[in-house]
């Protein structure tokens, strides 16, 4: 019996992109299900009842919400290509600094791209903060995990794209060449990669996810 993968997900979305990248490096084939998060549809409310978010992983009828939890049940079930290390501890700090850049990286960088202007410095040193310890950890490699992609860089991809285009958009100077030159180098090599560059939005659709997150952020 053929297995069934779906995965609902959003243009312009770190974590439907780091889903989509996962399932290639793994060489599952699957369906894409482009969702509108301003019109919801039936069935992502139906998948994913609690939080009402893409991305959804739908395998054989069941779904996986939470993208770091789907990006670790991708590499449970399929083991070609592990993203995680085999290694225990190994694991469990690849785990560690996912959750720090999903829980305090990404909070940070948002909110010094939308912080009111008074309180606008404050979050860019903070956010800077966030960065000089990823900085830290990365000492000179390739990736994250060595020479290959892994679940630290999969997480990541925020900071190696979207990170580096809203600062553009905004203006608010975050990762520079100048201020954290191996976590550049870093977001250079995964911009480039051949699997990472498919699935990158366009210009256009991260000026709407910019715009739409400011307007929300403004209410």
């Amino acid at each position: 019996m053929a297995e069934e993968v779906k995965l609902f997900g959003t243009c312009g979305s770190p974590f439907s992109s780091r889903i989509q990248v996962a399932l290639k490096l793994k060489g599952i084939s699957y369906e894409y299900i482009e969702e509108d998060v301003t019109n919801k549809s039936p069935l992502l409310l139906k998948y994913n009842p609690i939080h009402k978010k893409v991305p959804v992983l739908l395998h054989n009828g069941k779904p996986i919400v939470e993208t770091r939890v789907i990006l670790e049940y991708i590499d449970e079930t399929w083991k070609a290509n592990p993203i995680l290390p085999e290694d225990p501890y190994d694991r469990a700090t690849a785990r560690f600094w996912a959750k720090y850049i999903d829980g305090k990286c990404a909070a940070a960088a948002m909110k010094a791209f939308w912080a009111e202007e008074k309180e606008r410095e404050k979050a860019v040193e903070e956010a800077c903060e966030c960065l000089k310890t990823l900085e830290g950890a990365l000492k000179d490699k390739k990736f994250a995990g060595g020479e290959t992609l892994g679940l630290v860089d999969i997480v990541a991809n925020f900071i190696a794209f979207w990170l580096r285009s809203f600062q553009e958009i905004s203006g608010v100077e975050l990762l520079t060449e100048e201020k954290f030159p191996d976590l550049f180098k870093w977001s250079e090599e995964y911009v480039e990669h051949p699997i990472i560059k498919e699935y990158l939005p366009s210009r256009d659709e991260l000026m709407f996810v910019f715009v739409h997150k400011r307007l929300q952020n403004l209410k």
